[in-house]
């Protein structure tokens, strides 16, 4: 069964810029669109800009119910693969479950340096949980609760799946398990961002990462005024600055 058609404005993109490559990563039930504004901002300071659509997404959520953890795994290396021949050092990014897997691709590929935007050390606490292996055959529509966005702007215009189904949750339970279980893997710089507004994960998932990253270089920045997309909520030009910051801390390609 083939694919249905991408969502219109979830559409990947990629910006041709300098020698260094950004991978960007979208979040679960999220689109490449939602990386934009930062694409657009590291792409006009040079840098090469890359946001592939990671598998089952931005298209109809009957192509989710296919997807597992591995897929989206192997979207990232695809990507990767992808942006190595258009630049000479390549930085992973990711939102939510895409910085899940950026470092996850972190402690497994060849990158200079790895960035997340409120990335789950482990799912919120559910009631419902205990029940997802028996509900999984089912293709029941959870619900996403209220949005904890500040910019109400950037929430009309934004793209996702409304709903999921248990079966999506628990492949993404198994892809955190995995992150958590290579982080001492990760060597490479890394930047983590979270907004102490964000209500769609655990509140310690910040410095819980932090504290299991393999890496020496690492640091984090916590913003005040922002829910969980946070690249699109109001502290998005304090978080851009700061990874620029921490890009031209990178060697450059030599």
């Amino acid at each position: 069964m083939s694919q249905a058609n991408i969502i219109p404005s979830a559409e990947p993109f990629l910006i041709p810029g300098g020698k260094t490559g950004c991978l960007l990563l979208h979040g679960w039930t999220g689109t490449p669109k939602e990386m934009r504004m930062l694409g657009d901002s590291l792409a006009m300071d040079g840098y090469t800009v890359l946001a592939p659509r990671l598998f089952g997404h931005a298209t109809s959520p009957q192509d989710m119910d296919r997807a597992c953890w591995r897929d989206w795994v192997a979207s990232v290396e695809d990507g990767m693969h992808l942006l190595k021949g258009y630049t000479e050092q390549q930085v992973v990014m990711g939102l939510s479950m895409g910085g899940i897997l950026a470092l996850l691709a972190a402690a497994r590929f060849d990158f200079a340096g790895v960035v997340t935007f409120s990335a789950p050390c482990a799912l919120p606490p559910d009631p419902r949980a205990k029940f997802l292996p028996l509900l999984s055959p089912f293709r029941l529509r959870i619900s996403k609760g209220a949005p904890d966005w500040h910019n109400l702007d950037m929430l009309r215009y934004h793209v996702d799946y409304p709903y999921y189904h248990p079966r999506w949750v628990m492949e993404l339970q198994k892809l955190i398990r995995v992150m958590r279980n290579e982080l001492r893997n990760v060597r490479i710089p890394a930047l983590l961002v979270q907004s102490r507004l964000d209500y769609g994960i655990p509140a310690e998932s910040l410095d819980t990462l932090l504290a299991e990253i393999g890496s020496s270089d690492k640091s984090a920045l916590w913003v005040q005024h922002s829910g969980h997309v946070v690249i699109e909520e109001p502290d998005r030009e304090e978080v851009f600055t700061t990874v620029k910051s921490f890009l031209n801390k990178i060697e450059p390609p030599r």
